[in-house]
């Protein structure tokens, strides 16, 4: 069936007004994503290549009752407001683009995540894709049908261009993927390896998942304590691995700090190993793993 993205999927975009999001909004449209509307304060009644916009998540959801997720593309600073107003309307799968949302922000939302049930995937995310059925966010860009091929595989991943990197080994190998998730790569992710991982455990489509990981925070450990309850090949790329010559130094996402021995690329490769996972020292030998495993 594959997950956070399929068929049923009727999306929100908050902030859909704004230059980046009125870009990606036709690529997902094309792709077959029922994009039913889109909010701005301030901008209720103009339209984005169709899409009715509102001012308020309330109002969107009085007019299209069957919205069931959301796409935030607004600036940090109303990020928080902006995801805490879907939550408040009932709207439980949340995938955010945002860049920089503070930390303290991010616990917030955390606490309003559990209490409501909810799914937020990101911030920092380029999005989720289930190939032949929905896309949510710019992942796959334009060309999407030609990044992304229907198949068994599900991808999950820290870094947006690494998502779309990695189903090409997945599917030069002559696998295809059945969704691509990019978490993001900031201190506190909405989703983490082990959420994600359980997602794919309890999916009829997927019958392997491949993780991207990389230095810095222990979402990669944490898939190691759960391995024990996953009844399918988990294969795992852990990039960054000559930084730990260099600790402490930011390598691109927030996250990405080495601060301590688990924080390090060769610690988190040895307990996946030791716990049973599928650890490839090269990314390109994801799709020779995934061949010898099949």
């Amino acid at each position: 069936m594959s997950i956070f993205a399929n068929e049923d999927t009727k999306l929100v975009i908050q902030g859909i007004t704004g230059r980046a999001a009125s870009e990606k909004t036709p690529h997902m449209i094309d792709y077959g994503t029922d994009v039913v509307a889109g909010v701005t304060p301030g901008k209720g009644g103009e339209e984005v290549h169709g899409v009715p916009v509102y001012d308020t998540v309330r109002e969107a959801k009085r007019q299209h009752p069957e919205i069931n997720t959301s796409l935030v593309y607004v600036p940090h600073f109303a990020a928080k407001d902006a995801i805490l107003e879907a939550l408040d309307n009932d709207i439980t799968e949340i995938n955010v683009t945002t860049e920089r949302i503070p930390t303290r922000d991010m616990w917030e939302v955390k606490d309003k995540l559990e209490q409501k049930d909810a799914t937020l995937v990101g911030p920092t995310s380029v999005g989720v894709i289930s190939p032949g059925k929905s896309k949510i966010g710019p992942i796959g860009g334009n060309k999407a049908e030609e990044a992304y091929e229907e198949g068994n595989i599900g991808i999950i991943s820290k870094s947006g261009g690494m998502t779309t990197e990695t189903a090409q080994v997945v599917q030069n190998a002559g696998f295809g993927i059945s969704t691509a998730m990019d978490i993001g790569g900031d201190k506190i992710a909405g989703t983490n390896f082990v959420e994600a991982l359980k997602m794919f455990e309890e999916d009829d489509q997927t019958d392997a998942v491949v993780i991207f990981g990389e230095l810095g925070g222990t979402y990669e450990n944490q898939v190691a304590e759960v391995m024990d309850e996953i009844s399918m090949p988990v294969v795992v790329f852990i990039t960054g691995e000559f930084t730990e010559s260099m600790p402490t130094q930011q390598y691109g996402h927030a996250g990405a700090v080495i601060r301590g021995d688990e924080d390090k690329p060769s610690y988190k490769k040895k307990v996946l190993q030791e716990s049973g996972a599928h650890v490839v020292d090269v990314h390109h030998e994801i799709g020779e793993k995934l061949q010898k495993i099949f």
